[in-house]
C-alpha cells in the first residue's frame, strides 16, 4: 500500500538539492544556495550527507583563484530520486 519514502530524501533542504541537479548537468554551490535560500553552512552539510550517500558527487577546484564546488548527481542519486517519487505517489493516490 504505502511505499517507504527514503530519510535522506525526504529532508526538504536535501529534496530541493536533489530537484535542482536533476534538472541540469552539474551546479555549482553558489547557484544551489541561491536556489534554495539556505545559508552556505546548512547546504554544505546537506551536500555531504547527499555525497556520502553516493546519490550526487562533489568536485573542488579553482576558478579565477577563488574556490569553486560543482555538485553533479550520480546514477544512484537519479535511481533514489525516482523510488522516493513513486513511494511519494503511494500516499497521493492510495490503492
Amino acid at each position: 500500500m504505502f511505499k517507504p519514502l527514503d530519510p535522506l530524501l525526504h529532508s526538504q533542504l536535501r529534496l530541493a538539492i536533489m530537484s535542482l541537479l536533476m534538472n541540469v548537468e552539474q551546479a555549482e554551490f553558489t547557484y544551489i544556495k541561491e536556489k534554495t535560500e539556505a545559508t552556505a553552512g546548512n547546504l554544505s552539510v546537506q551536500v555531504n550527507k547527499l555525497k556520502d550517500a553516493g546519490y550526487i558527487t562533489v568536485e573542488k577546484s579553482f576558478k579565477d583563484n577563488y574556490p569553486l564546488t560543482t555538485c553533479k548527481v550520480t546514477e544512484k542519486g537519479i535511481d533514489a530520486f525516482e523510488n522516493y517519487l513513486n513511494a511519494l505517489r503511494s500516499y497521493i493516490k492510495p490503492s
